[in-house]
């Protein structure tokens, strides 16, 4: 199986291209800062889009695929795209998206479209078998590999995700927290002088006009 060319691609093009996206797409919310206008929040949503797209490429290194495998990539798949809609329909109306970034966006969006696709390919009777096709049983119980990838690859491809996925976005998150964090400061301070300006307007004696 790893001497497959849709294996070899997957490993090492297709995951790279992943990582070098999803990283761009960073820069790009560093550059428009993020962190001062769409917040915290979008921050929170580009998290929840990791994990879907996290949580079936973890299953997919380390464990057996099979028709319980695919299903959770599909699901994951589709909430994916929910998700990437609901971030930009919220960005859109508090930053600058600009076209570099639209175009980043369009491959985070297909890349796992594309792994899908690959994946189900490589495990074509156990995606048949899901829908009570072929001739194999549809398989939903969890094993590892009985072909593990290289140890250090999978090393190497987590640290490459910790380092230009889970951090900076961590690191995105955290910015905007803080930044959340001296608005409300400065909110009440704000406010406080509204107060003291009021006050001392009614206190103030009237000024007189000669006649």
């Amino acid at each position: 199986m790893l001497q497959d060319p849709l294996v070899v691609i997957l490993m090492y093009f297709v995951l790279p291209l992943w990582l070098a996206a999803g990283f761009a797409d960073w820069l790009c919310h560093r550059a428009s800062h993020i962190e001062t206008t769409s917040g915290a929040k979008e921050s929170l949503i580009h998290l929840l889009m990791f994990a879907e797209v996290g949580l079936p490429l973890l299953a997919a290194i380390f464990l057996q695929v099979n028709a319980g495998i695919i299903m959770l990539m599909i699901i994951a798949f589709c909430l994916h795209e929910a998700t990437a809609l609901w971030d930009v329909s919220y960005a859109i109306t508090l930053r600058t998206v600009s076209p570099l970034e639209q175009h980043i966006h369009s491959l985070l969006e297909m890349i796992p479209l594309m792994s899908l696709i690959w994946v189900i390919v490589l495990h074509w009777s156990q995606f048949e078998a899901l829908f009570g096709f072929g001739s194999e049983a549809a398989q939903f119980g969890v094993s590892l590999k009985d072909e593990p990838l290289p140890v250090a690859y999978v090393l190497t491809l987590m640290g490459a995700i910790l380092v230009f996925e889970l951090l900076p976005y961590l690191e995105e998150l955290l910015r905007g927290v803080r930044a959340a964090g001296r608005t409300g400061r400065r909110k009440p301070a704000a406010a406080s002088r509204n107060r003291i300006q009021r006050r001392r307007a009614r206190v103030a004696p009237p000024t007189r006009t000669n006649a």
